[in-house]
């Protein structure tokens, strides 16, 4: 369980398929404090499972099926990632909860600055922004942001100058693909709602 507030922005140093899995080996600092084998890291909102580190570095095996499923195809070595280790009891929840279970796979339609703030647009698969709920919750490439508005397949946020500077999203542009996470609340009062009228 992760909270969407990004601790680190790494870098991926390698991404290559292995006779087992693909092997993502990712620069960082702050997250590397304290770590062990076997934690779990948010990595662009993935949750990933530290399979080796050293002093400056991670490395995580990828599924395929985790490689389909989120923008880590478009990893390369130099590609800014959103870090941040799993919640601790007793610890801060600055975000929302967020699994680290990417949803679906989002486009970036416009990205520019308006006035003095920054608008984002992401347009969503067909028929998922059933889970996305005007000033709801939604994780981006692993980030903890407000819903400002909602149409039939996007929606956008506004985004603040911390959020920029802490965040790969700074540097992304419209085209790019983001990992989407939606509210786990509104997935689970969906799966009860089914249940009982099936």
């Amino acid at each position: 369980m992760f909270t969407g507030i990004v601790e680190e922005t790494g870098r991926v140093t390698a991404f290559a398929a292995e006779a087992g899995a693909w092997s993502l080996r990712i620069a960082a600092k702050a997250v590397l404090a304290d770590l062990s084998l076997g934690d779990s890291i948010a990595v662009n909102g993935c949750c990933l499972t530290v399979a080796e580190f050293d002093a400056t570095s991670m490395r995580f095996d990828v599924l395929e099926e985790t490689r389909r499923r989120t923008n880590f195809p478009a990893l390369q070595a130099g590609s800014a990632v959103n870090l941040e280790r799993s919640l601790r009891f007793a610890g801060k929840v600055s975000g929302h909860f967020v699994t680290g279970h990417i949803d679906t796979v989002g486009t970036i339609e416009c990205f520019e600055p308006r006035g003095k703030d920054q608008f984002l647009e992401v347009r969503v698969p067909a028929g998922l922004t059933r889970y996305i709920v005007h000033k709801g919750s939604i994780a981006i490439d692993g980030i903890s942001l407000t819903i400002a508005e909602v149409s039939d397949d996007r929606f956008a946020v506004w985004l603040i100058p911390h959020t920029l500077a802490v965040t790969n999203l700074g540097g992304r542009r419209a085209g790019d693909q983001v990992n989407l996470e939606f509210d786990l609340l509104g997935k689970h009062v969906e799966r009860l709602l089914q249940t009982r009228t099936s």
